[in-house]
């Protein structure tokens, strides 16, 4: 009897120790940026990347002063992010909640338009060497929907048109909304071309049907969604396939996926931020808003 219960006593500390090796290396995927509440990453976008190195503008959805707004994340390999604070420029009014962040198509990759969840613009040149950044220009969409609060904003060349796509994030029974105009950069108007609306079947409670949308280069939409149940969780989130954009004579249009399905779908984390980045070490980044776990980041099917 003894030796039976010696021997169970091995077998649950086998599966205790293969458990929690099981969950580090599960950990090890996704990648801490910074702990507490006001690091959560709302929204990125590439600012480099050379080789096995990668390097993230990123926004916080911060509505304190003495809160960051933009940082960039290093990742070099395997290694741990490291975190640069990005100051606001002094003499200028500070954005509240910022959601989302897209570099402009055909600028350099230091030129950024951060958008908040109220749906007001912000044009900004990076400096990289000493990572300062400049206000070019503030602006608003216009007729904004009642009780609008947008989560995701993208620019994309579509067939020589520049096209914005924005989310109204939705709740629960409320679908999202998409946006999509053309975009005149000179004027910084757009002009409304269409919407859509978008329920996704997972999350299912307390779901946030939009976080974040991003548009590659060949007019696949991809979003995110998550539930958001309080500042300590328990969150979840899924990346699906929205639809594409295409040109039909010289008109935009838009396919929307009849049956979506999540790409991927994860736990415990609150996926708000999204990246197409390419190239062989590239592949679909997201970041997270914790809330009071702070902000990860992960490369979605990469071996770690």
């Amino acid at each position: 009897m003894k030796k039976l219960r010696h021997k169970l006593v091995i077998k649950i500390l086998i599966v205790a120790a293969l458990l929690l090796i099981s969950q580090q290396v599960l950990a090890q995927s996704w990648r801490p940026v910074r702990g507490g509440i006001s690091f959560g990453i709302s929204g990125m976008s590439v600012l480099s990347q050379k080789d096995n190195a990668v390097d993230f503008l990123i926004v916080h959805d911060n509505k304190q002063k003495n809160q960051g707004r933009l940082a960039i994340i290093s990742i070099q390999g395997q290694e741990s992010p490291v975190y640069f604070p990005i100051d606001w420029p002094n003499n200028t009014e500070l954005p509240l909640d910022l959601e989302a962040l897209t570099s402009i198509p055909g600028k350099s990759n230091s030129r950024f338009i951060a958008f908040s969840s109220a749906g007001k613009g912000y044009d900004i040149q990076l400096n990289p060497t000493n990572k300062t950044i400049s206000l070019i220009k503030v602006f608003e969409l216009a007729k904004i929907p009642p009780d609008s609060n947008f989560e995701g904003f993208t620019l994309q060349n579509i067939d020589g048109k520049l096209i914005a796509v924005w989310a109204h994030r939705g709740a629960d029974k409320e679908p999202a909304i998409i946006y999509w105009g053309l975009f005149d950069l000179a004027k910084y108007q757009i002009t409304p071309i269409g919407s859509a609306q978008i329920k996704v079947p997972f999350p299912t409670n307390n779901v946030r049907h939009i976080s974040d949308i991003k548009v590659d280069a060949a007019g696949i939409v991809y979003i995110t969604s998550a539930s958001d149940t309080g500042d300590d969780g328990p969150f979840e989130s899924a990346v699906y396939v929205a639809g594409y954009f295409g040109l039909s004579g010289d008109k935009i249009t838009w396919k929307q996926n009849p049956q979506l399905f999540p790409l991927y779908r994860f736990k415990y984390h609150k996926i708000e931020a999204l990246e197409l980045v390419t190239g062989a070490n590239g592949g679909l980044v997201v970041g997270t808003d914790d809330e009071n776990l702070g902000g990860y980041i992960y490369t979605v099917g990469q071996d770690n």
